[in-house]
């Protein structure tokens, strides 16, 4: 569960919480203080009010009291419904006698009256006596300051004229530290409701959860699988592994919902890891580097940590008009020695040999050296364009050689000029990838073949190692890449179509733990 999972269940049960515990606590926290709550217990006519009816004109209490043909009774209910006593003193209004205010706007008051329950009868004597209840206006009746306990209460019935039964009803008061505020009740006609009104908030808060804790794995993207890891990787190094890194990053990409941004930036082995050697962990655009090489790390490099990912395959390829299939490793480094200048002294066609080559930091070409030439370098080279020699070239200097930078230069360059042999990562140099006009050669017979590596003997082929600046974390996208790469069946896969020997096979780890 990544953290926006997490974030969004922490706040769904924080909101669940949050709307059970609040009304109690706000209820509690009201209740504490002074409170005086009213309410409009009853108010209906008692008279026609203006709705005489000819068919019948007996209808209604006070037909031959014409003044009272609109007249209308209204029960109101005052009580402490806080858990603080209430004090005469408490009462905050300009009169020394009077706490509250009750207003009929429309209506005239007519008579009045006070009803308790028995146990509060004691507070008879407030309305009883002065000052009572008064009538200060023709709608409005001014109310004593009237002490009550918790839960004590008292009614007062008045009876009006004018106006219409439900008119509004005004009571108004202030107090020390508390409020007047209007409360409810069920009147004799209404319907009392399922649900309390918390009760009703509570469910919608949590039904509000609820659909959300259940539409949020529809709306939020999956998780990542377990050996995937967010960020942004670069890889860079050989070229020759270059296609492979390209598919392997695609393939770890759509495994992992396409949340890593990793990129492909090969620019020769021995360049790659010397770039990473010299920034010193320090990531590059952002991103973490992984450099790859066609062989092992200098050995003043001690910082970086290695992986070997898989055996490269390498081949000679020569233009198709050098008629030869197979060369011995004897006479490919008579060739690179440059003893032999025409194809002629190999009982080829009488052309000049022309050396297509890899620059320096060439993880191929650093391959052929160790593996195939027995530790010797190239020749210099000779030619810029692999075609004429430059002017620093004497003409008695040997066979024509020019340096190129990838390894699809070299293809290119091989297939378009006759004479030329070169050199190429395996699947590169073989059809389809592989360009028209050139064909690979043997080594003294042998063939190159990822699955008979520990027979054939071919001599052609390095350890793909992968570099990192340190060991990387275990939790981190470089970890988590590479052992894709390494171990895991779809990179692994990956790995083998492009013609490579995986290390994570029981013949790779077999070759790969023999070393270069």
């Amino acid at each position: 569960m990544g953290w926006l999972e997490i974030s969004f269940t922490a706040a769904g049960l924080l909101l669940g919480a949050f709307s059970i515990v609040t009304p109690f606590v706000a209820d509690r926290r009201a209740r504490r203080s002074r409170r005086i709550g009213f309410r409009k217990q009853m108010d209906i006519a008692i008279g026609h009010n203006d709705q005489v009816s000819a068919a019948d004109p007996q209808l209604g209490l006070f037909n031959d009291l014409p003044a009272m043909r609109d007249a209308t009774l209204v029960l109101l209910r005052i009580e402490n419904d806080g858990s603080r006593h209430i004090e005469e003193s408490d009462y905050i209004d300009p009169s020394a006698q009077y706490g509250l205010t009750a207003e009929f706007p429309g209506r005239r008051i007519v008579a009045k009256d006070v009803t308790l329950p028995r146990e509060h009868g004691n507070l008879m004597g407030y309305f009883e006596n002065q000052p009572g209840l008064l009538v200060a206006g023709p709608s409005t009746l001014r109310v004593p300051r009237v002490p009550l306990k918790p839960g004590a209460h008292y009614k007062i019935l008045v009876l009006l004229t004018g106006g219409q039964e439900g008119d509004l009803v005004h009571v108004t008061g202030d107090l020390k530290d508390g409020k007047l505020h209007e409360n409810h009740s069920l009147t004799p006609d209404e319907k009392p409701p399922v649900f309390s009104r918390h009760a009703r908030w509570t469910t919608v808060v949590l039904g509000l959860a609820l659909i959300a804790a259940a539409t949020l794995p529809l709306l939020l993207p999956p998780p990542l699988p377990d050996d995937c890891e967010k960020g942004t990787l670069r890889l860079t190094g050989s070229t020759a592994f270059a296609p492979v890194l390209s598919e392997l990053a695609t393939k770890y990409r759509e495994h992992c919902g396409g949340r890593p941004d990793i990129t492909v930036a090969a620019h020769g082995s021995r360049t790659g890891v010397r770039e990473l050697a010299l920034s010193e962990g320090r990531p590059e655009q952002g991103a973490t580097v992984i450099a790859f090489s066609d062989g092992p790390r200098p050995a003043s490099y001690i910082r970086l940590s290695e992986s070997r990912v898989a055996v490269s395959l390498f081949t000679l390829v020569v233009h198709d008009g050098v008629r030869l299939d197979d060369l011995s490793v004897a006479d490919v480094r008579r060739i690179y020695r440059g003893e032999i200048r025409n194809w002629s002294q190999l009982d080829g066609p009488d052309l000049p040999v022309v050396l297509v080559s890899r620059t320096s930091g060439s993880g191929t070409r650093s391959a052929l050296g160790s593996r195939v030439l027995a530790g010797a370098d190239e020749p210099p080279a000779t030619s810029d364009d692999c075609v004429n020699r430059t002017a620093r070239a004497t003409r008695a200097a040997a066979v024509l050689r020019c340096e190129l930078d990838s390894t699809a230069q070299v293809l290119a360059t091989v297939a378009r000029t006759p004479g030329a042999v070169g050199y190429s990562e395996l699947r590169a140099a073989s059809p389809p990838e592989a360009p028209r006009g050139l064909h690979r050669v043997t080594l003294g017979g042998h063939t190159p073949d990822p699955d008979r590596l520990t027979t054939s003997g071919y001599p052609y082929r390095a350890i793909e190692y992968a570099y990192t600046y340190g060991r990387p974390p275990a939790d981190s996208l470089a970890s988590s890449f590479l052992s894709y790469a390494v171990d895991n069946g779809t990179g692994k896969g990956v790995v083998a179509t492009h013609g490579h020997l995986p290390c994570g096979t029981a013949v790779g780890l077999k070759v790969c733990g023999e070393g270069d």
